[in-house]
C-alpha cells in the first residue's frame, strides 16, 4: 500500500474553524484534498478558503450538535474526521471567578466535545472505514494554568477523556489529542501583549517562535493519515521545544 498525505475523498468536521487554530486547520486539510466543513456560533468574517463549507451550529448545545453532524452526513454520504477545535477561555483569577462562569468555561472545553465526539462515534461505528476523533487540547492541561485555571483543569480532562474514548471506541474510531503550546493568532494580543511581548515569548521556546495556526493544521493532516493508522489514545506535545526552565534564569551558579 502506498502511504500518502492526500486525504482526498475524506469529510472532515471542523469545530471552531473560523478563525485561529481552526482556520489552520481547516487551511491544511483542504490542502490534503479533504472536503472540509468548519462550524460555528457566527459566519466567519473574513470567509474560509475557497472549497470549505461553514455551518452555524453551538457545540455547547447537544440538540444543535446531532442535527449538525446529521446534515453533514446526509450531504457528503459519511464523516471520516473530527477536529475538536472549539474552546478557549478569558483571563480570570480562580478567587474571583463565578461558580456560573467556570461552569460555562468546563462545558464549551471539555463537555462540549464529549458532546461532538458522541454523535461522530455514532455515524463512524457503522462506516466500512470507521473514522477519527482529534481534540485540541493545550499544554495548560499539563502545568499549572495561573489566571485560567478552569480551562486547563477542563484541558487536562480532555486529555483523559481522549484515553478513555480510545478504548470505549477501538478498533474502528481513532481517538487522539494534540497538546498545543503557544499559537500567533488574531487574538495573541489577549494573552502576550504587543509585538514586544509576542518577541518575548517566543525567545524562551526552543526552536524561537509561536506555532502558527497551520503547524496544528500539519499535524491533524498527519494523523489522519495513513502513517498515524495504529495511533490512538494519545495526545501528542506541540510545544516547539517547550519552554527555558524559570529556574534557570533564578539560579546563581557558575559554569564553566
Amino acid at each position: 500500500m502506498a502511504l500518502t498525505l492526500d486525504l482526498t475523498g475524506r469529510v472532515a468536521l471542523v469545530t471552531g474553524g473560523a478563525r485561529g487554530v481552526g482556520r489552520g486547520v481547516v487551511s491544511r486539510l483542504l490542502a490534503a484534498g479533504a472536503l472540509v466543513v468548519s462550524c460555528g456560533r457566527t459566519v466567519p468574517d473574513p470567509p474560509l478558503p475557497d472549497g470549505a463549507e461553514h455551518r452555524t451550529a453551538d457545540v455547547r448545545d447537544a440538540d444543535q450538535v446531532r442535527d449538525l453532524v446529521e446534515g453533514v452526513v446526509a450531504d457528503h454520504g459519511h464523516l471520516d474526521l473530527v477536529v475538536n477545535n472549539a474552546g478557549g477561555a478569558p483571563y480570570a483569577l480562580a478567587a474571583e471567578a463565578s461558580p456560573r462562569f467556570s461552569a460555562a468555561i468546563v462545558g464549551l472545553n471539555l463537555l462540549a466535545p464529549l458532546t461532538v465526539a458522541q454523535e461522530a462515534n455514532r455515524v463512524m461505528q457503522r462506516q466500512e472505514g470507521g473514522g477519527h476523533i482529534i481534540n485540541i487540547s493545550s499544554e495548560s492541561a499539563r502545568r499549572a494554568s495561573p489566571g485560567t485555571a478552569a480551562y486547563g483543569a477542563a484541558k487536562a480532562g480532555l486529555e483523559n477523556l481522549t484515553r478513555t474514548l480510545a478504548v470505549e471506541w477501538a478498533p474502528r474510531v481513532r481517538v487522539n489529542a494534540i497538546t498545543v503550546g503557544p499559537v500567533r493568532t488574531e487574538q495573541s494580543h489577549l494573552h502576550y501583549g504587543d509585538e514586544a511581548g509576542l518577541a518575548a515569548v517566543a525567545r524562551t521556546i526552543a526552536l524561537g517562535r509561536l506555532a502558527e495556526p497551520e503547524d496544528v493544521g500539519d499535524l491533524c493532516v498527519l494523523l489522519a493519515s495513513p502513517f498515524a493508522s495504529y495511533l490512538t489514545g494519545t495526545a501528542i506535545l506541540l510545544d516547539g521545544g517547550g519552554t527555558r526552565p524559570a529556574f534557570l534564569d533564578a539560579a546563581n551558579a557558575e559554569h564553566p
